[in-house]
């Protein structure tokens, strides 16, 4: 079954390397925003099955896209699975508080990064 993806990264690599995983390993459909601002407008336009998610990023980080997903009627609903290189324990904890479907380390595996986003979104 296909499923629509937002991928919301600032790096244009990870984006790449995402998408073309993405579609040819799983056939999803992969939508991409390089900036959080850009990311809330397109996750309101689309009808997405999830949300990838970076948490660095420069001007509005992943903790805030999250924030303003969560708050709107038409974006709440959306599963999101953080993709973070951030794996500290404080951010680790910060990440168990949110109501995210699961977190994927930076540097992820580009063969097998889908089969991890079906398990944790509960796709079979």
């Amino acid at each position: 079954m296909s499923k629509r993806i937002l991928l919301i990264d600032d790096d244009p690599d990870i984006r790449a390397v995402a998408q073309i995983a993405l579609e040819k390993f799983n056939g999803w459909q992969i939508t991409t925003a390089e900036s959080g601002a850009d990311g809330l407008a397109q996750a309101c336009s689309g009808s997405f099955d999830g949300i990838l998610l970076d948490i660095s990023m420069p001007d509005m980080d992943g903790f805030c896209v999250f924030a303003n997903l969560q708050a709107n009627a038409c974006t709440q609903a959306i599963p999101v699975v953080l993709l973070t290189a951030k794996v500290l324990p404080s951010d680790q904890q910060r990440f168990a508080e949110m109501a995210v479907a699961g977190v994927i380390a930076k540097p992820f595996n580009p063969v097998t990064v889908g089969t991890q986003i079906a398990s944790l979104m509960g796709w079979r």
